[in-house]
């Protein structure tokens, strides 16, 4: 019943929405930013309380500003990951562009699978969607499916049209083990996620708090000796975007315990505080305190 009451409002309203020309969704986005911020009020407590610990030196207005842009740029996301479920390659290539492909490119001709870490910062849902016409790997993405079985399954479908498909990660250990050399992969890590199990975690100072950091991108790199690349997402102007990559080891079994996880992290949280509103505030991401066991770093 659920299933068919989802593709119900799928086909009624989120396709015909996705069919709309992109000047005519940030229409909708603005309209829709002011309700979150002024009636809906989404998570905003937790927004708010994010940011006013990560900068405790900026004033409430500054705080006030923060916010309603990043509710701006959510409701650009909310209409841009609509926009993908029916937009052409030809029209969403012209929107992302890769400032470096070469990094990473040498890779691929050395028949070298990597990882590229990415945060949840500005537009990943898009550089998701178009990145396998822009570099010479095989993308692929670790993702957790949905419940809603309808959703997961357009959801892989929009992404999957123009090359990029999704590990589950329960299959992910699996998927190292049978991929062949010859068909290099380059493995995008979301690596700002709360970590499931804090005593497992990766302890660190991150935007002026205790984090954190999910282990995960650096064991499977140490594991499957893969070069780590950090990628980072440009919004050039909106619904425009550009990607670039920074190395951070092409030698990971010869790196020292956290340096990985904690370049990474340094690297996104640089990004964040240059443009504060771009980041996903609304998550969770403080939810776990550090056991007293685990080391600060």
């Amino acid at each position: 019943m659920i299933y068919y009451l989802t593709a119900s409002v799928y086909y009624i309203f989120l396709v015909p929405i996705s069919l709309l020309p992109l000047w005519m969704l940030y229409k909708i986005s603005d309209g829709l930013a002011w309700l979150l911020y002024r009636v809906v009020k989404y998570r905003k407590r937790v927004i708010e309380e994010g940011m006013r610990r990560s900068f405790p030196g900026k004033t409430d207005a500054e705080i006030q500003a923060d916010t309603y842009r990043f509710y701006q740029h959510l409701s650009d996301l909310l209409v841009e990951s609509i926009k993908n479920f029916t937009i052409k390659k030809e029209d969403a290539l012209p929107r992302l562009h890769c400032k470096n492909p070469e990094l990473i490119d040498a890779f691929a001709k050395q028949g070298r699978s990597i990882i590229i870490a990415a945060g949840h910062y500005n537009n990943f849902e898009f550089v998701v969607y178009a990145i396998s016409q822009l570099i010479k790997h095989t993308p692929r993405g670790l993702y957790m499916p949905l419940a809603n079985r309808f959703f997961d399954q357009k959801i892989a479908q929009s992404r999957s049209a123009l090359g990029f498909q999704l590990v589950p990660k329960q299959k992910l250990k699996k998927f190292f083990e049978i991929d062949p050399s010859q068909n290099p992969v380059a493995l995008l890590f979301a690596m700002d996620q709360a970590p499931t199990d804090p005593a497992k975690a990766h302890w660190m100072m991150f935007l002026n708090q205790e984090t954190g950091v999910q282990f995960g991108t650096e064991k499977y790199a140490k594991t499957y000796d893969l070069p780590v690349v950090y990628g980072r997402i440009h919004k050039e102007k909106r619904g425009v975007y550009s990607f670039e990559f920074e190395l951070i080891t092409a030698n990971p079994r010869q790196e020292p315990a956290g340096m990985i996880t904690e370049r990474m992290t340094r690297l996104l949280e640089a990004d964040i505080v240059a443009k504060p509103a771009y980041w996903l505030w609304s998550h969770r991401r403080w939810k776990h305190a550090r056991p007293p066991q685990m080391v600060l770093n």
